[in-house]
This record gives structure tokens, C-alpha cells and sequence, in this order.
């Protein structure tokens, strides 16, 4: 009889939630000013995004690019060891890197706090494979969006 296998998460999932630990441990040791904190959130997220391969760093260089010119007011910082993008305290989007899960594309994902509530069923995540003009002018209108 073959044993079932009890691991609920794989190995890519528990090293992403090995990351998150840390990253609010290193926040929560962190101090100096909101500016200092706010620096080294987004030091942290650009060398996450140097660590990225090829395909997988030009594609977040951009989309980091574009949320910044989207919405300045979201705060890039780690979440789950991948670049996120914050309101306050709460994330609003993410980048999600193929590599990260070995997918065969990135993901661009909102969480629950993103304004994207359109009646009782909208997306909350988008493949990316290409970001072309059209591409990006749509992620430019989802991240104002979502900023609220």
C-alpha cells in the first residue's frame, strides 16, 4: 500500500514563508527614521530583484518601474520574498517572479486590498509574459486603480 503523503506545502512554498519570517523580523529590528525603515524596504526589494534571472529581472525592473510612476504613493517593501508594493500597513500588489514556484510566467497579483472590487467576480492576478506598450498601459491603469 503506498503512504500518502502529509507535506501540505512544498518546498518552494515553505521557503517563501521562511523569507516572510525574516523580513518582519528584520522590520520589526530595524530602527532609525519611517525614511531610514522606508530606504532600506526598498534596497531590500532591488536587490531581491538582482537576484532574479534574466527574464524574470527585466520584467520586475519594469513593472517596479511602473508602479512607482503609477501610484508614488505605494511603498515597495518584501513580502514573501518577492517585491510587493504597500499602502499603510497592508500590501496591495505584488510581483511574483516565474521562478519563484517555477512557473512558466510571472504573476502581477492584488491582494484584498486593492480597490479592484468590480461587482462579485474580478481578477485578482495576471500572467505576464511579454510587457509590451498595451501590457503596460494596462498595469499603469490596474496599480491606479488599485491604489485607491
Amino acid at each position: 500500500m503506498a503512504r500518502k503523503s502529509t507535506q501540505t506545502f512544498t518546498d518552494d512554498e515553505r521557503a517563501a514563508m521562511k523569507e516572510h519570517a525574516a523580513e518582519v523580523r528584520a522590520s520589526a529590528s530595524r530602527r532609525g527614521s519611517k525614511a531610514d525603515k522606508a530606504a532600506d524596504d526598498l534596497k531590500a526589494l532591488l536587490e531581491k530583484i538582482e537576484e532574479m534571472s534574466e527574464a524574470d529581472r527585466a520584467m520586475a525592473s519594469r513593472v517596479h518601474s511602473l508602479i512607482l510612476e503609477s501610484a508614488p504613493e505605494l511603498a515597495p517593501k518584501l513580502w514573501y520574498g518577492m517585491p510587493a508594493y504597500y499602502k499603510g500597513t497592508k500590501s496591495v500588489c505584488f510581483f511574483q517572479p516565474a521562478q519563484k514556484f517555477k512557473t512558466r510566467y510571472a504573476t502581477l497579483g492584488f491582494n484584498e486590498d486593492a480597490a479592484l472590487d468590480d461587482g462579485d467576480l474580478w481578477p485578482v492576478a495576471y500572467a505576464l509574459q511579454e510587457l509590451t506598450p498595451a501590457v503596460e498601459k494596462r498595469i499603469a491603469a490596474l496599480i491606479k486603480q488599485a491604489a485607491g
